[in-house]
């Protein structure tokens, strides 16, 4: 068994959905790999501290307006080109032909590479085809008048409408425009869009900037409400790639990890999975006023006493010796 199945196994067995011939390849494993083994021992630790906490529904209305919001951000998103969806389709009959023998899965790579450059060629011969046919319409127009200004920034058409016993067609088409604003950190309007470029996953500089902007709001002491600033400071922390990006939403939440039970629990899983050490070293400081908490001092108990990396587990101890009467 590799490291991988392992990974995937150890979830399952925490939740006692594993067969048990796998639970014993798994325990045979786990005996013979010590990164496993600190890996089942931190989800152990992970689901001892969520069970020391009620469940808390969350509010409906919380719950509408995020469906809400994915539905328009769902909408939002541009239809794939022709070309694009024959690039995926071809992708996924490929996947699907891992066991067929090598000349079939050549052929096949030859066959999709040849079909979707023709393809596009063709639509880009197409593009500028009706690149070439519209201003001459429009320049017959503007010579009697009744020039129609041709369209910028058209992402997709969506309705073609023929008027009837007419000449006149209808065309309702989609633009993606540039838009810009400007205004103070406390305007809820930024507010809400340095939310929004928080979650850009195009631009790591863009998130960069925006968790940088709201986690010195939190830190100032300006208003940051669990649904608003705190929570994307959060989603931050738990899934973005950029380690500078993951230590600014650190920051930021360090006022409400006494305050708020969320708070707390984001910071505990970046001590317990963050990939960065010195994220999961700054986690221990900011749990520093919560450190008698008994869930807190489990998770600083396990890591002072089983985690790979010297300087963490220095850190936890020292934490810990701070207040022996708990221990």
């Amino acid at each position: 068994m590799n490291c991988e199945l392992a990974h995937e196994r150890i979830v399952l067995a925490a939740y006692s959905e594993l067969p048990d011939e796998q639970v014993h390849e798994l325990d045979r494993h786990l005996a013979a790999c010590t990164e496993c083994s600190q890996e089942r021992e931190q989800l152990r630790a992970l689901k001892t501290l969520a069970t020391a906490y009620p469940v808390v529904e969350p509010d409906p209305n919380f719950v509408t307006r995020s469906r809400i919001r994915l539905e328009d951000s769902l909408d939002a998103i541009p239809p794939k080109r022709w070309f694009e969806r024959f690039g995926q389709r071809v992708l996924n009959n490929f996947a699907n032909l891992q066991a067929a023998p090598v000349a079939a899965v050549l052929l096949l790579i030859v066959g999709g590479g040849a079909g979707t450059l023709g393809g596009y060629e063709y639509a880009q011969a197409r593009a500028a085809h009706a690149a070439g046919r519209v201003p001459a319409a429009t320049a017959e127009k503007a010579d009697s008048g009744q020039a129609t200004p041709i369209p910028a920034e058209v992402s997709n058409i969506s309705s073609v409408v023929r008027q009837p016993n007419s000449q006149l067609v209808d065309v309702t088409y989609n633009q993606v425009v540039p838009q810009h604003i400007q205004g103070s950190l406390d305007d809820p309007a930024i507010r809400q869009l340095l939310m929004l470029a928080s979650e850009n996953a195009s631009s790591q500089g863009v998130r960069d900037d925006s968790v940088g902007l709201l986690a010195a709001e939190c830190r100032a002491g300006h208003a940051c409400q669990g649904e608003g600033i705190r929570d994307a400071l959060m989603v931050a922390l738990r899934y973005d790639k950029s380690e500078a990006v993951r230590e600014k939403a650190l920051e930021g939440l360090q006022p409400f990890v006494a305050v708020d039970m969320r708070v707390r629990d984001a910071v505990l899983e970046a001590l317990l999975n963050d990939s960065d050490p010195r994220i999961r070293a700054a986690s221990i400081g900011v749990l520093e006023p919560v450190e008698a908490d008994t869930g807190v001092r489990r998770v600083l108990s396990t890591v002072a006493n089983s985690d790979n990396n010297p300087h963490i587990r220095t850190v936890s101890r020292e934490v810990l010796s701070r207040a022996p009467e708990f221990q």
